[in-house]
């Protein structure tokens, strides 16, 4: 049993130590919004924040966490799809497909939460999740859009 802090509140998930968390979130909390896409920690559509900071689900053990670890999954971000980056997304019809959104948005949360007006370079060097649809220009322009002016370059 492993007690974790998902979204704010503290839950017992039933998994051996090495469950990564993706399944735990998934599996035994409903939470299906963080994907699997690869299970190796490069496509980043399992991306989740553990303590602010974006981190690929799919390659971290339930045993890494206990309770005072702050995971934020994409259905915690926020209750009405108020973030900015939500409303970024929503605004400029970001996602083709879909399946790859949650881990990016999570990633350009988190990217914009450390640097609030990243440069389109900042953009490219930290959000490194893989969409098969090749939305990244949109992506570029959401996160821009969300930090709002003086973000080229």
């Amino acid at each position: 049993m492993a007690k974790l802090n998902v979204n704010g509140q503290v839950v017992e998930v039933q998994a051996e130590d090495d469950t990564p968390l993706l399944w735990a979130l998934r599996e035994q909390l409903g939470l299906t919004g963080t994907k699997y896409g690869c299970g190796i920690a490069q496509c980043g559509a399992c991306t989740v924040h553990v303590d602010g900071v974006a981190a690929r689900a799919c390659a971290m053990p339930v045993s890494a966490f206990d309770e005072t670890q702050r995971i934020v999954t994409i259905e915690g971000l926020s209750p009405d799809a108020s973030h900015p980056i939500q409303q970024a997304w929503l605004a400029l019809d970001v996602p083709q497909c879909g399946f790859c959104q949650p881990g990016m948005i999570m990633a350009a949360a988190a990217l914009l939460a450390a640097t609030p007006r990243p440069t389109e370079a900042q953009i490219r060097e930290e959000v490194t999740n893989i969409c098969r649809c090749g939305t990244f220009n949109r992506v570029i322009a959401g996160i821009q859009r969300a930090a709002g002016p003086a973000t080229a370059g």
